[in-house]
């Protein structure tokens, strides 16, 4: 069912890589609620060639990008912009760690791979609201989100460095959402999401184990892409006009309990 409440509505959508991603749900829901918008990710990305069919279904330019690179972040705004005039709202779902993936441990890092993750993972939101602000790319009273995790504020052994880039970047959210909010009323937020059986997380050693506790602790359970997605078009739409500067967490009530009675049960003798 439509509520068509982003009819009218533009934006760019980071990090659809396929169906299992968070940033591909966002996409297919904004499109059944009135949104029109761009998609990009990553040249190597792309080569999969999966979004095209998202594209195709959703009516979508693609526009490759490496958000890493201001020049690449440039030619896709100005694409979008020929398009548009202006957007709505930006989805920032995009993380990376080359330590992860090459199985270094937090205490041995690489610090070479760290600062490319880093990049990928956070600095790159700020990339991304520079060059919307220089291109003067917002519309009064938009949105813009990035997806982290809540191991910004835990230890979650195996999430390694990118903790900490998950940390940087919800601290650019509230720092460039107060000089977005003063200059034409655009929020910046993080929804900081259940662990997800996506493309990305499951390259994570012992991300079924996240999974599988998060689950026993959450009363609600985890939060599926799906639902994720449907927070996502909320904090795109006019309903939370007032939301700004905020860690937003959108996991089952994970965040707020110190204990479950499913895992006490675990232990009792």
């Amino acid at each position: 069912m439509s509520y068509g409440l982003l009819k009218g509505k533009k934006g760019i959508i980071f990090g659809a890589l396929d169906s299992n991603s968070i940033a591909w749900k966002v996409a297919e829901l904004a499109h059944q609620e009135g949104a029109e918008f761009v998609l990009t990710n990553a040249p190597v990305a792309l080569r999969m060639g999966e979004l095209n069919g998202l594209a195709e279904k959703t009516g979508s330019d693609i526009v490759p990008a490496d958000a890493t690179s201001m020049e690449d972040l440039g030619k896709l705004f100005d694409h979008t912009l020929a398009k548009f005039k202006k957007i709505d709202f930006i989805l920032h779902s995009i993380g990376m760690s080359v330590n992860v993936r090459k199985g270094k441990e937090y205490t041995d890092i690489n610090y070479d791979w760290l600062m490319k993750g880093w990049d990928i993972s956070a600095v790159s939101f700020h990339k991304v609201m520079k060059t919307a602000w220089d291109k003067d790319a917002m519309n009064d009273w938009g949105s813009i989100l990035a997806l982290t995790y809540i191991a910004a504020q835990r230890t979650f052994p195996g999430y390694n460095d990118m903790a900490d880039n998950k940390a940087y970047l919800e601290s650019i959210a509230r720092s460039f959402g107060y000089e977005w909010g003063n200059k034409n009323k655009v929020r910046v937020n993080t929804i900081s999401q259940s662990p997800t059986l996506t493309t990305a997380g499951q390259g994570i050693k012992g991300f079924n184990g996240f999974v599988d506790f998060a689950k026993e602790m959450s009363p609600l359970g985890n939060a599926t892409a799906d639902d994720c997605a449907n927070y996502c078009i909320t904090l795109f739409s006019d309903l939370t006009k007032m939301v700004t500067m905020q860690n937003l967490f959108h996991d089952g009530g994970f965040s707020n309990v110190g204990v479950s009675e499913m895992v006490m049960n675990r232990f009792e003798k």
